[in-house]
């Protein structure tokens, strides 16, 4: 047997969803337990494309909605991006604005609801932060939360690493922590009852099984591994722009064996540099290391 295929990538991902109604189903009831349980949603956007693999900020989402029009944005997010939020809010409160045709009433508007499941932690500022790892945004006031506008706008967040270690009550959404965290580990995934949940590690090993597929889900993890390598590139190319005027500033036209330190110097070397070179009174001693 192939080893199983990771489903937080998210080409996996909405494979594992996207193709299965009834598996996206139980998972968005699983996820927001707060609005009514659903029987079943159409899959607004199935198909992927070969430029989504591929593509810059690419997010393989699985967009559906219900049989009373509420819609559900479902994505797995690996990895952390400055605007990532925004770029979630936004696609939310778009879902939410196109619902109504010219002329229907705003009675008919319905729940557009953000489902993220985060591979990385997010809050981790204060101690109440770190002890929590699933939340709720809705329109709420500030000073009382108890007013609201309501859960027609609603982005539901898991931090799957900080409630894999929390350790959630059980129940289904402890369930699906397990399965996104410990796939691959065959003896935990045995333990687990919830049969929505059997139902994934029975996809995911279908999945698993098609060379093709593995080939395009290892396709689509280059590209991430690719993307956030040329990030890393561009982050150290400009902190050594920055650090080499810094240097011609403070001590004038740098020799060549300096400008080679600085090429061959890694992102950490040159971010210890930086903090150095107001307290170094020459080249020499500043990069005596």
């Amino acid at each position: 047997m192939s080893e199983l295929l990771d489903p937080t990538n998210d080409y996996v991902f909405k494979r594992l969803f996207a193709e299965a109604p009834d598996l996206l189903v139980d998972l968005i009831n699983d996820l927001r337990p707060d609005l009514p349980n659903i029987t079943s949603v159409e899959i607004l956007n199935p198909n992927i494309e070969p430029t989504d693999l591929t593509g810059k900020y690419i997010i393989l989402d699985v967009l559906a909605r219900d049989g009373d029009g509420h819609c559900y944005n479902v994505e797995v997010q690996v990895r952390r991006y400055g605007a990532w939020h925004k770029r979630g809010l936004f696609y939310l409160a778009r879902t939410l604005g196109t619902q109504l045709g010219a002329g229907e009433d705003y009675q008919e508007l319905r729940a557009s609801v953000g489902l993220h499941l985060l591979d990385f932690d997010l809050f981790t500022d204060t101690a109440g932060e770190r002890e929590q790892a699933v939340w709720r945004f809705e329109m709420r006031d500030e000073r009382q939360p108890g007013v609201t506008l309501g859960n027609i706008l609603q982005m539901n967040l898991i931090e799957l690493n900080k409630a894999d270690r929390l350790g959630l009550p059980e129940g289904p959404l402890r369930a699906w922590i397990t399965f996104f965290k410990h796939w691959q580990e065959e003896l935990t995934m045995a333990n687990v009852a919830h049969e929505p949940v059997k139902k994934a590690m029975s996809r995911i090993r279908e999945l698993s099984a098609d060379e093709e597929t593995r080939r395009l889900a290892f396709v689509r993890e280059r590209a991430l591994r690719d993307e956030v390598s040329l990030l890393n590139d561009a982050k150290r190319e400009e902190a050594q722009r920055i650090l080499q005027r810094l240097l011609t500033k403070r001590f004038g036209d740098l020799p060549e064996w300096v400008i080679q330190r600085l090429d061959a110097a890694n992102a950490q070397q040159l971010e210890g540099w930086t903090d150095e070179i107001l307290v170094a009174n020459t080249l020499e001693e500043l990069f005596k290391h």
